[in-house]
């Protein structure tokens, strides 16, 4: 969860009337989306005829904002009213605490309150650029088969843990000597994040093996988009001419940088695309809905569903296509989350593209964070989504159309140098990975 964007977007049922911003967590195997989200003023006139201090009004405030955006209307089972009445009466208004006691009722992880300082630091992301090691963590599954630790979901080129050899897979045992085991998600993205400059030393299992690393924080640069013209050797003037465009996360730059990247390309004379979100975490929703709309020319790109079923349908006309005509492969892997999911299953239930990998990661549901009137803020789960074919890929992924060599390359430099190479994993393939 360490790394953290926002920009802007509205999802139903939230009142019309909320200003909001999106921003991306990554999480646990349930890596998410969120909408950065100022919350209105409490009508207190739906309030019990009480005295009402300064955290009474902050607690009606937590309380109203989860009635209106809260996934489950049954609220785990409770009269969310007679929780308000009650505690009201009863509860000691240490507003924070009384929050988080509320919150807890409903028995759901990614349902938190956020201090103020850990509200802010989701906004750090809306600068490009945050001060951390560059790792996206989540808690572990039965496939990972442990349950002690947090789980590395990505590691961002470049950054500090990258460099240091830390990949996707890989276990977090502990941070500066402090054990992980029951350790939640966002208090592990606290103790990554510091001062640039400042040292951090984590130990971390890669397989059955046990390291202890000792990293220095940077500011990590959200830099999303890389991109290269690969020339794959051919007959005269028929050499194909591969677009290669490295996708590592949606944030606010993400869709205008990926435009840019194919303005580029395309005055090369690229007849071929390859998209390649292997190891993207996730961004902004609204990023990814706009990526989408780049390579499609028409059709859903994602449902979104409460309870109840559809409550909103994301899709396009064509407006805004700028490359929906050149054959596409899309590469993924199990770090592919969220918002690299909602793009993979559009382009791949469209038959826009082909896609080479291996399942992804599997996040499925959706969370908004809304501010409150004191500077803290709440994430809320408030929907989960449907690739365009209906399917819910919570916890099961986006299934690929053809699996990769385990041996392919990850980078750009590398991928090129592989097309060129007449004896090279992607040689082996080639002719799947480019036909329309």
């Amino acid at each position: 969860m360490e790394l953290l964007t926002a920009s802007s977007a509205t999802f139903s049922p939230l009142p019309s009337n909320f200003p909001s911003f999106t921003f991306k967590a990554t999480i646990s195997k349930l890596v998410f989306t969120a909408m950065l989200v100022t919350s209105t003023t409490i009508a207190l006139s739906e309030t019990p005829s009480l005295a009402l201090s300064e955290e009474n009004r902050l607690f009606l405030e937590a309380w109203r904002t989860i009635d209106r955006a809260y996934v489950d209307k049954t609220f785990n089972g409770q009269s969310w009213f007679r929780y308000r009445e009650n505690a009201l009466r009863n509860e000691p208004m240490n507003t924070h605490l009384a929050i988080r006691k509320m919150l807890a009722t409903l028995d759901d992880p990614f349902t938190r309150f956020l201090e103020p300082e850990k509200f802010n630091s989701l906004r750090s992301g809306t600068q490009g650029a945050l001060t951390g090691v560059g790792l996206s963590i989540g808690y572990p599954t039965a496939s990972d088969g442990s349950s002690a630790g947090l789980v590395v979901i990505s590691s961002m080129p470049g950054g500090p843990a990258n460099r240091a050899g830390i990949l996707s897979g890989d276990v977090i045992l502990a941070i500066d000597d402090t054990s992980t085991e029951s350790m939640g998600i966002y208090d592990a993205a606290e103790r990554l994040q510091g001062p640039e400059g400042s040292p951090v030393e984590l130990t971390v299992r890669s397989g059955a093996e046990i390291r202890h690393l000792a990293l220095t924080r940077e500011k990590v640069s959200l830099n999303p988009v890389k991109s290269r013209l690969c020339v794959v050797p051919g007959p005269g003037k028929s050499s194909p001419r591969i677009g290669y465009i490295k996708l590592t996360s949606f944030n606010q730059n993400a869709s205008g940088a990926v435009r840019e990247a194919i303005d580029t390309l395309r005055s090369n004379s690229v007849n071929a695309f390859v998209l390649d979100l292997r190891d993207n975490s996730g961004g902004l929703f609204p990023e990814g809905i706009e990526i989408a709309k780049i390579w499609l020319d028409k059709g859903v790109i994602v449902y979104i569903c409460d309870s109840r079923g559809v409550r909103d349908i994301y899709d396009t006309d064509g407006t805004d296509a700028l490359a929906a005509s050149e054959p596409l492969a899309v590469l993924v892997n199990k770090g592919t989350a969220s918002a690299s999911e909602i793009l993979a299953g559009a382009l791949k239930d469209n038959k826009r593209a082909v896609l080479f990998g291996e399942p992804t990661y599997g996040k499925g549901k959706i969370q908004s964070v809304f501010q409150l009137s004191d500077g803290s803020g709440l994430a809320v789960t408030v929907a989960r989504y449907e690739t365009p074919a209906h399917t819910d890929i919570d916890k099961v992924g986006v299934i690929p159309d053809h699996p990769l060599p385990k041996t392919f390359p990850k980078d750009e430099d590398g991928f090129c140098g592989c097309l060129q190479d007449s004896a090279s994993t992607c040689n082996m393939n080639g002719g799947q990975l480019f036909a329309r």
